[in-house]
């Protein structure tokens, strides 16, 4: 009998795409750890390697809407075992790049794998853990991209004294590439085909193993005045969130004049502090509703950007600031992600949160150009801040005018295909 298992299946699960998570935003946020070593060695400007990172972001937002909807087609093992294995390539790459035009190609290779992480494994979770545990799940799933980029700021600096920065895009290549076997073999799409409920639901699966799920039309989803909001205020908070975490160890080293191992570090107390708020922030959000949760951890996060510019060369104060707003920014993502399930049917959960990437990616890549830029033409990064605190405030803003309650679905098992 499932119920008598030791061990429910959706936690073998959760601690497979954990480890996911954790190699994949070892990729994606580690290149602004290794991204000082990187402009010297090669020369790049701030501009340049701002691009490089759109590189990636552009490949992600392009496809991400499509892994969503194939998550939700084919099933998320086929799609998370495939793309992880995309990702260990495009880092391996990394290691091996002379100029910018490979780096933007070869991190570019990172981006299509990284399409079926978040949203696929997103999809995967909340289907395997009933409603009122989806926030805990998903904080503790989310912990995995936190880790990843303290362990990249605590080992860094290490690699860098016995190796170079080339072999830590080796290390994390090569990570990639060992879990396409447990992916494959440990994955399961959809609790109804082994028979069972999700966890913290008592009663069995509804729908009989080996249905087809109920489809969504797609017009349905976009005449949803939520889906709007939400989408234009996860591309604020995400303008905001990159613009800063990209840039804030070189922020650290070059303008704060901190040696490497020193700058570094601020990722460590960003990553670590992103566990904290991911195991707080999160299960917290299953009481006091994603909206709620939202429009405070925003509303943080603009004004500890505000608390970073005054504390200028302040070790101390520096820490403070960035360890407060990573409390939030770890949360940020899973929530905005959960907001998929909590507003929209369970079917649709895949292709809506795909539908929010070209926004997320967006803000992403907009921030990259503008604060590349900025700190180019300034010398400094103070007026690139100050607009993602902005951004910050804005995405508040927008999520305020959010209905607490998401429309009739009328269309759900009746219609024959997703158009």
């Amino acid at each position: 009998m499932a119920e008598q298992r030791r061990l429910h299946l959706a936690w073998v699960i959760l601690g497979v795409c954990f480890i996911d998570l954790f190699i994949n935003y070892a990729v994606r946020l580690g290149y602004g750890v290794i991204l000082p070593e990187m402009i010297q060695s090669l020369g790049f400007s701030r501009t340049q390697s701002g691009s490089i990172y759109n590189s990636y972001l552009l490949t992600y937002i392009a496809v991400a809407p499509f892994t969503g909807y194939l998550t939700d087609r084919v099933g998320a093992r086929r799609v998370i075992s495939a793309c992880i294995l995309i990702v260990g390539v495009g880092a391996a790459l990394m290691g091996a790049v002379q100029n910018l035009l490979q780096a933007c190609l070869f991190f570019g290779i990172a981006g299509l794998g990284s399409t079926g992480i978040w949203v696929p494994i997103i999809t995967l979770i909340q289907r395997w853990f009933a409603l009122p545990r989806k926030g805990m799940a998903l904080g503790i799933l989310s912990t995995g991209y936190g880790v990843g980029f303290a362990a990249m700021g605590v080992s860094f600096p290490w690699i860098l004294s016995n190796f170079d920065w080339r072999f830590a895009w080796y290390v994390l290549g090569a990570l990639g590439l060992l879990m396409v076997i447990p992916n494959a073999l440990l994955l399961v799409s959809d609790p109804a085909e082994r028979g069972l409920p999700a966890w913290g639901q008592n009663s069995h699966p509804s729908r009989p193993a080996g249905d087809r799920p109920a489809r969504i039309r797609l017009a349905r989803i976009w005449k949803d005045r939520n889906f709007w909001l939400i989408g234009f205020s996860y591309f604020s908070i995400a303008y905001c969130l990159y613009g800063f975490t990209t840039f804030m160890v070189d922020y650290a080293n070059h303008q704060l004049n901190m040696p490497i191992d020193q700058a570094s570090m601020v990722a460590t107390i960003h990553g670590v502090a992103q566990v904290f708020g991911m195991l707080t922030v999160l299960p917290a959000s299953d009481y006091m509703t994603r909206k709620t949760t939202i429009l405070i951890s925003n509303t943080v996060i603009a004004l500890t950007l505000i608390g970073v510019l005054l504390s200028a060369g302040n070790w101390t104060g520096l820490c403070a600031m960035i360890g407060v707003l990573a409390v939030f920014y770890g949360a940020t993502f899973p929530i905005y992600g959960a907001c998929a399930g909590d507003y929209f049917p369970k079917e649709a959960i895949g292709t809506v949160a795909g539908a929010w990437t070209p926004f997320y990616g967006a803000g992403a890549i907009l921030t990259h150009w503008v604060t590349g830029w900025l700190r180019d033409t300034t010398g400094v990064y103070d007026h690139a801040f100050l607009i993602c605190a902005a951004m910050a405030a804005g995405s508040a803003v927008l999520m305020s005018l959010v209905k607490p309650k998401p429309l009739p679905y009328s269309e759900i098992a009746s219609a024959p295909d997703v158009r």
